[in-house]
């Protein structure tokens, strides 16, 4: 789980296996898998950030890399 924080200041924690892509229109913009989206204050660079490293606290780091790999 990530915690953002939304243009309201609001914070929210999401799943971020759910996140689909991350965008910057300038506002970060999260699009899940289910097609919602988050506009948030973080930047596009610190919410990658985030996720890459929640996948290494869960162990899902190395094998989000070896499946990139091989798409090569």
């Amino acid at each position: 789980m990530i915690t953002l924080t939304k243009i309201n200041n609001d914070r929210i924690t999401v799943n971020a296996i759910y996140i689909e892509r991350i965008e910057s229109f300038p506002d970060t913009t999260i699009t899940l898998t289910n097609q919602k989206k988050l506009f948030v204050k973080d930047t596009e660079e610190e919410v990658k950030e985030m996720v890459i490293q929640f996948y290494k606290e869960i162990g899902l780091h190395q094998v989000q890399r070896e499946v990139g790999d091989q798409t090569k």
